[in-house]
């Protein structure tokens, strides 16, 4: 199999984890050479009093950061060109992104716009970006994204109501900072969603058919941490132990993504974003069982390996039964944590589905990585399948 093997991993975020790694934010912002930052700070951050614990060691260092902190949930692409906009009036010569994937993503954006110019919709999709960003520094507060770690700032496009990506190497943090103690504060119902997201992106990567020896070390990885750990710090929030594994997994399974791509969940959820501002990790949440199911047969060794994780050891049974015991352990999870178990109870109306359908197979690259590739009509199925849900 080596023999056949080709990939090519770029790896170029200097990473900083460790409770209270926070303290060494003005030491890397000092290493960049930059002395003037943009922050772009999750608003629910300032509410909680998380702000100061990010604010302060720039300020015990002399550093001023200019605060922009009008990030919304499900970010649209001028949201983007603002923040770059105040870092261009303000002479900011980096950006410091803090908060869930929406802060980060702006924040990379905006370091993007203050060299290449222009408005965020320009760099919409894959290679359009020419020039290097100003350094960017990312300190993820959430477990799920892993963006800190990725060439990717997804948005939604206010123009037509789709989301959608920007995507290229300029686009990797020159460093980040991972302090469990930040995640804290985070509330059950959000370290739910942002806990399945981070699964979504490793399990989508192992089946990845992008997917290569390094992409499967960081997948596999992430996901026997979030297996061991999501539950325990939804039941109890205050456990840095678990906090601190779940952020290692979301950071492993962001470089599972960033080597082998994601797949066909990924594709179905950006229409629930877009259409109806449904957070991008409960999307993706709601619907991995159901795309999980359908995409077994692409790969049942794959699937068979993963449910060994959830249950401990492999399952019994033929090869077909041992598989789709993974989609009896997704769903089993997503009840344990209080996930919705349908789309139904997310809103969608059957009279959007087929208009979803198209919209998803317009994200070509989540849909070419998928270990099964699918009709029209069949993703139509899956949607329908995930809006009724599962009997039994």
């Amino acid at each position: 199999m080596l023999q056949t093997a080709s990939f090519t991993v770029t790896q170029p975020t200097r990473i900083v984890f460790g409770t209270g790694s926070i303290s060494q934010l003005a030491v890397q912002v000092d290493a960049l050479g930059k002395c003037r930052p943009l922050l772009v700070i999750d608003p629910g951050l300032v509410r909680a009093g998380v702000d100061r614990r990010i604010i302060e060691p720039l300020e015990q260092a002399d550093i001023a950061p200019i605060i922009f902190q009008d990030v919304d949930p499900e970010p649209g692409l001028r949201l983007a060109d603002r923040a770059a906009a105040l870092a261009r009036e303000k002479d900011c010569d980096c950006v410091i992104g803090a908060g869930g994937g929406s802060a980060m993503d702006v924040a990379k954006a905006a370091a993007i716009l203050l060299t290449n110019g222009g408005k965020a919709a320009d760099y919409l999709g894959l290679g359009r970006i020419a020039k290097q960003g100003v350094p960017k520094i990312m300190i993820p507060t959430s477990a799920g994204t892993g963006a800190e770690v990725t060439f990717t700032a997804v948005f939604i496009n206010e123009e037509t109501g789709s989301k959608g990506g920007m995507n290229g190497d300029p686009l990797y943090p020159e460093a980040a900072i991972l302090d469990p103690a930040l995640t804290l504060t985070l509330p059950p119902k959000v370290t739910a969603a942002t806990g399945i997201d981070a699964l979504t992106h490793a399990l989508e990567a192992y089946t990845s058919v992008q997917a290569h020896p390094i992409s499967e070390m960081y997948s596999l990885e992430a996901i026997r941490l979030i297996v061991g750990n999501l539950r325990t710090v939804y039941a109890d929030g205050r456990n840095l132990e678990a906090r601190s594994a779940m952020l290692l997994a979301s950071l492993l399974a962001g470089k599972a993504l960033a080597t082998a791509g994601v797949g066909l969940v990924h594709a179905m959820a950006y229409p629930l974003g877009g259409m109806y501002q449904i957070s991008h990790g409960l999307a993706n949440a709601v619907l991995l069982p159901y795309v999980t199911e359908y995409n077994l047969i692409g790969n049942l060794e794959k699937h068979a390996v993963l449910a060994g994780i959830f249950l401990g050891e492999r399952p019994a049974g033929d090869l077909r039964t041992q598989a789709a015991t993974l989609v009896d352990q997704l769903h089993q999870l997503n009840s344990d944590l209080a996930i919705p178990a349908n789309l139904a109870e997310l809103g969608i109306e059957r009279s959007k589905l087929e208009e979803m359908a198209d919209i998803a197979l317009t994200v070509a690259r989540p849909v070419e990585n998928n270990p099964r590739q699918p009709t029209r009509n069949e993703v139509v199925a899956i949607y329908e399948y995930a809006l009724a849900g599962r009997a039994g």
